[in-house]
């Protein structure tokens, strides 16, 4: 665990007190596992301050669970023994406006000797983000959180895609988590119906790697507490039905140095700096290992179909949504506007290993000094000239055991245990019809 300071165990002490007065009598602390699932530990208010400086006790087997709570084992990690610290990041501490008496903190992950655990996914994405600013770039990152709702024994909700209609029809509903999102400081740019019947999608302000992450976990959870008040089933699953369009978990990043976005202004292809276009060719050129990461479920390559808007193939283009990596300029008044948009992600993913994983990969291009092909124009499912990515989780992991440059950034054991669990998983699910596949998944995340 990390030592606290006598300031820092009086802030404890001063953030359970003060939470104390507004109500609370419980704080979730919650670690994202390999197979994309929330996991949780809640201590009542009174224990925060030990919490903060003792940490809390979990078996490191859970970096083996898959979505269906089966466990398997790798080289570093498996089996009963062995204990971590589960330590709340107080700076993260959110009352939970949907969830009366509750409120919530991402937990870093220590040994029983207070280092760092070698598979903290969390520590993962902070180590990446420091990686960038030691080649003196500030990653700003956000994620968009979509999912289906459904009533009980109902089909989802009907509506025309984006429509106004559906928006009515739940209107209600949406309130209730725009309040919950803003009560707890969360700041949202948008949230519409999106294409698939009773979809919705939410988007937020950027943040650092670790801040994204974190907004992550709280946004799809207060989506979950709201949609249980409401007596609706809120699916975050890439596929809900096997068929049709699915949940994204689409990431957008820029880069900045000095106030300045890399990713305009410059002299390299649209406008990007050329430290900007050689971040974005390594991002482009890691995308098949990556996709065990950002796309981690046998459901992923259910939604990663060609004309869809789930960016399938190995390309990059303006403002295009058909390629994987889609380059936004934004106004020309506008220097934040610019970004780029992975669009091959989803909702299976865990979000710190996500953003540390592309920060890698950034890295890998920045270091190479890697350009950007040409951009593709129109859907290059037409065009038979760009290379599809992964079509299948085994075909993923193949890409994904071959990368160095992962293996190195995430260490052996991390790296070991996300390939066992994407093993696994390919196993658990082999044989099944699609919508078997997706039935099994689209509720577990």
């Amino acid at each position: 665990m990390p030592v606290l300071d006598s300031d820092q165990s009086q802030q404890a002490r001063q953030e359970a007190a003060r939470l104390m007065a507004e109500g609370v009598h419980g704080v979730a602390l919650t670690w994202v596992d390999n197979a994309g699932i929330t996991r949780a530990k809640a201590v009542p208010i009174g224990r925060v301050p030990h919490a903060a400086t003792r940490g809390v006790g979990m078996s490191p087997v859970f970096d083996v669970f898959l979505v269906d709570d089966s466990i398997t084992t790798s080289r570093h990690i498996g089996g009963p023994d062995g204990d971590l610290r589960l330590v709340p990041d107080l700076g993260r501490l959110t009352v939970l406006a949907a969830q009366p008496g509750w409120a919530w903190a991402p937990v870093d992950r220590y040994d029983q000797q207070g280092r760092p655990y070698a598979a903290c996914q969390r520590l993962f994405a902070r180590r990446m983000a420091e990686r960038a600013v030691a080649h003196g770039i500030e990653v700003r990152m956000g994620f968009e959180t979509e999912w289906v709702v459904l009533r009980e024994g109902e089909d989802p909700c009907a509506g025309p895609a984006y429509g106004m209609a559906r928006l009515a029809a739940l209107s209600g509903y949406l309130d209730d988590v725009l309040q919950a999102l803003v009560a707890q400081g969360v700041d949202v740019l948008q949230i519409h119906p999106e294409y698939a019947a009773g979809q919705f999608e939410v988007s937020v302000e950027p943040s650092d790697p670790v801040g994204a992450a974190d907004l992550a976990v709280l946004v799809r959870e207060t989506i979950r507490a709201v949609s249980l008040r409401h007596g609706l089933t809120p699916l975050f699953g890439p596929a809900v039905l096997a068929e049709s369009v699915g949940n994204g978990g689409h990431l957008h990043l820029s880069l900045w140095r000095d106030g300045r976005n890399l990713c305009r202004a410059g002299e390299g292809p649209l406008g990007m700096t050329a430290e900007s276009e050689a971040f974005l060719a390594g991002i482009l050129d890691a995308l098949p290992a990556l996709l065990a990461i950002g796309a981690p479920s046998p459901a992923s390559y259910l939604r990663l179909e060609p004309s869809r808007w789930a960016g399938v193939f190995q390309c990059w283009g303006l403002e295009n949504r058909e390629a994987a990596l889609r380059f936004i300029t934004g106004a020309p008044d506008d220097p934040e506007a610019a970004n780029a948009e992975i669009k091959c992600f989803d909702a299976a993913a865990n979000p710190y290993l996500v953003t540390g994983a592309v920060i890698a990969a950034g890295l890998g291009g920045l270091s190479a000094g890697a350009t950007l092909p040409e951009p593709t124009r129109g859907d290059p499912a037409l065009t038979n000239g760009q290379p599809r990515l992964p079509q299948s989780l085994p075909e993923a992991l193949e890409h994904f055991s071959a990368s160095g440059l992962l293996r190195e950034a995430l260490g052996e054991p991390l790296f070991g245990a996300i390939a066992a669990v994407r093993r696994a998983e390919s196993e658990l699910f082999d044989g099944r019809a699609p919508q078997a596949i997706a039935d099994a998944t689209r509720g577990r995340y």
